[in-house]
């Protein structure tokens, strides 16, 4: 089994500029498989708002997620499905189109999410479902999941677009000194912002996620 994603952009028929949004997700997705490329398929734009991707695990999935999250600008806002169950190839002519219980677990969850932004959890981003056949420890495996998903997105949500920058920078190694000089501010400065935005859980996740990727 694999990870897939269904992403789309968040109140996409509002934004001014939809070229100029989907060009910014495209620079993030590109910046993420550049520092860390995790996925089998990255995450590609496929028809209107929507984009599709291929991860190893859960694991791979949800650290690529947050790091696409933290690179995009204000304004612009990504939600994702995640669907973990078997993907084949169905031929149709000189085509090949991903099928099977891992799409339409990521289709179930993406339009979960986004039930849940409307009522329950506005700031959510995240959802992950298991393919109806997925046994116990796949089931609780989801569960954890959905809970780190939920607590991760309302801090990334909260964050200005800088406290992103920092966190993304920290999250691929980066040092508060070496950040600092990029914003053109002082280390102190780059603790705070990270202190109070509560970053360094983020970032610890990120690494705990990354311990227990496919290798």
């Amino acid at each position: 089994m694999v990870a897939v994603v269904i992403a789309d952009i968040v109140r996409s028929r509002e934004l001014d500029d939809r070229a100029g949004a989907q060009r910014a997700i495209a620079s993030a997705i590109t910046r993420v498989e550049r520092d860390a490329p995790l996925a089998i398929v990255p995450l590609t734009a496929v028809v209107g708002d929507e984009l599709q991707a291929e991860y190893d695990s859960m694991a791979d999935a949800a650290a690529s997620i947050l790091l696409i999250r933290l690179a995009l600008p204000d304004g612009v806002d990504c939600r994702f499905g995640v669907g973990v169950g078997e993907v084949r190839p169905v031929e149709l002519g000189d085509r090949v189109i991903p099928e099977g219980p891992g799409w339409w677990a990521a289709r179930a969850a993406i339009e979960r999410v986004e039930t849940m932004q409307q009522r329950i959890a506005p700031l959510a981003r995240t959802w992950f479902e298991s393919a109806p056949t997925a046994d116990a420890t796949t089931r609780q495996s989801i569960a954890l999941a959905n809970a780190y998903a939920l607590a991760r997105d309302q801090l990334v949500s909260s964050m200005s677009e800088r406290t992103r920058r920092l966190t993304y920078g920290r999250c691929v190694g980066r040092s508060q000194r070496d950040l600092a000089a990029d914003e053109g501010v002082t280390q102190s400065a780059v603790s705070q912002a990270l202190a109070s935005a509560g970053s360094a859980a983020v970032v610890e996740g990120f690494f705990a996620l990354r311990a227990g990727a496919t290798p």
